[in-house]
């Protein structure tokens, strides 16, 4: 088979827009367009602002709690991610061990219960979202991908994982591809979710608990005024409150110098039409675990409720001045290098068709993780950089957040993860000039046997880098 041939093939008519947001969305506001005095304004409705929404009206039952979204419930990374909702709160047990390797019992424990908290949550309220807890499968397409894989998988049980390394036998046993050289199977620390229903899911609980959500409302500004914090807009209305979460993620912050911290990369997505019966027998894939590859540069995939697969991931892309636009949310040679790569590792799979393509922007961080800061004397309390994992990191940053709403030291703030920043990316040109010689290397690595080159171990050695 031409993969080249099939994949423009498959590409022929394909739908711009997300799937998951495809479904009508419930509205769940209007446009603030009044003077409210508030306790606290929560900025953005994605997972971040949503979770510390909830939790803050459970900490604070005689709160009035705002959420104010500049588009609609979900609309940003929370409504066009893969739903992948992962235990780890350190983009994965290496990174984490790496950075904090005293207090990684805690936060793979830490990890473990916020997990298990989100999927009892999502069941005690019925949140309709397709969650399911069919963990993942780490997958190796080159034989260097193996190496020191048992020693991770014992490394990793250490700390809890139920995790197995599987040979080219084992791994073709569980999904059939001809490029799969073995893997490891962890059957614990990974749910799958339908993003988007999630974060409906959880605006609808927000309401309940008398969270009042105002959509289509641009946050212009965050400044003290008088001990309190005044928050304007672009429309006609505008906030004063006692306290301010900002779950603004990738997009522009609304504090100077917080900025320099993350930048947006985009990530691009393809769904296929569901696979027929027979389609889905000769991939296999009975289990339905998420997927990803072990490369550096890795693709994520994964099937829906009615048997599409999710194919996703391996070229972020980064625009100069860390620019965003709507005019990003495809990228042409990004989707055709996706479907290449979806039929070379399933090449049984030839006559399937693309129905969506999309884009979207991550907020990435040197140190892949999410980081906490606060301004005017803890009034404004913000998190960032979740780099990719924040569907399930979110949660646990909104209990750190309303944590820190309390004039008292939290149950958190002892953790290096929570107190400290990560090493900011230079200004530019200098921003564009590392991106994309990390990139670069990047690739250059995973053609040479994963062979890191000076600038990588530099980097290893300074503990930044970059990823999606």
């Amino acid at each position: 088979m031409d993969s080249e041939r099939e994949a423009i093939r498959a590409l022929g008519g394909v739908h711009d827009g997300v799937f998951w947001l495809e479904e009508e969305a419930p509205s769940f506001g209007p446009p603030l367009g009044h003077h409210e005095e508030v306790d606290l304004v929560i900025v953005g409705a994605g997972f971040l602002g949503l979770w510390s929404a909830i939790l803050a009206k459970e900490r604070f039952p005689e709160w009035e709690v705002v959420v104010v979204e500049g588009g609609r419930v979900g609309f940003g990374a929370s409504g066009r991610n893969g739903g992948f909702v992962d235990a780890s709160l350190t983009h994965g047990l290496e990174n984490g061990l790496g950075r904090w390797p005293d207090e990684m019992v805690e936060l793979e424990r830490l990890g473990g219960e916020n997990l298990a908290a989100i999927a009892d949550f999502v069941e005690r309220h019925h949140i309709d979202c397709d969650l399911t807890l069919a963990g993942g499968i780490d997958v190796a397409t080159e034989g260097w991908q193996l190496d020191g894989l048992e020693e991770y998988a014992q490394k990793a049980r250490t700390f809890g994982h139920e995790t197995k390394v599987l040979d080219r036998q084992g791994v073709q046993a569980l999904v059939h591809s001809p490029r799969y050289e073995g893997g490891l199977l962890t059957t614990n620390r990974t749910a799958l979710v339908n993003p988007a229903k999630l974060a409906w899911g959880l605006a609808e609980v927000a309401s309940s608990l008398g969270v009042r959500i105002y959509e289509g409302t641009t946050v212009t500004g965050v400044s003290a005024a008088g001990g309190m914090i005044d928050v304007t807009t672009a429309q006609s209305g505008s906030l004063r409150s006692a306290k301010v979460i900002l779950a603004t993620n990738a997009f522009p912050s609304l504090l100077p110098g917080v900025g320099s911290f993350v930048i947006p990369v985009y990530d691009y997505v393809l769904m296929t039409e569901p696979l027929t019966p027979s389609q889905l027998e000769s991939v296999g894939w009975d289990g339905r675990q998420g997927l990803s590859d072990l490369g550096n540069l890795f693709h994520y995939y994964r099937l829906t409720d009615d048997n599409r697969i999710l194919w996703g991931g391996y070229d972020a892309i980064y625009h100069y001045g860390s620019r965003m636009s709507s005019a990003y949310r495809l990228r042409s040679s990004t989707h055709l290098l996706l479907a290449r790569h979806f039929f070379e590792t399933f090449p049984m799979l030839e006559g399937v068709r693309f129905t969506h393509a999309w884009g979207g922007a991550i907020d990435t961080s040197t140190r892949f993780s999410m980081f906490f800061g606060s301004r005017h004397q803890g009034k404004i309390q913000y998190a960032l950089g979740f780099t990719g994992l924040g569907v399930g990191a979110t949660r646990f940053a909104a209990q750190v957040l309303c944590a820190r709403l309390e004039p008292k030291e939290s149950a958190f703030d002892h953790l290096s993860l929570v107190r400290t920043k990560p090493v900011p990316f230079p200004p530019e040109p200098l921003r564009s000039v590392a991106v994309a010689v990390t990139r670069r290397s990047l690739m250059q690595a995973d053609a040479h046997g994963g062979r890191r080159n000076f600038w990588l171990r530099t980097l290893d050695r300074f503990g930044v880098g970059f990823d999606s």
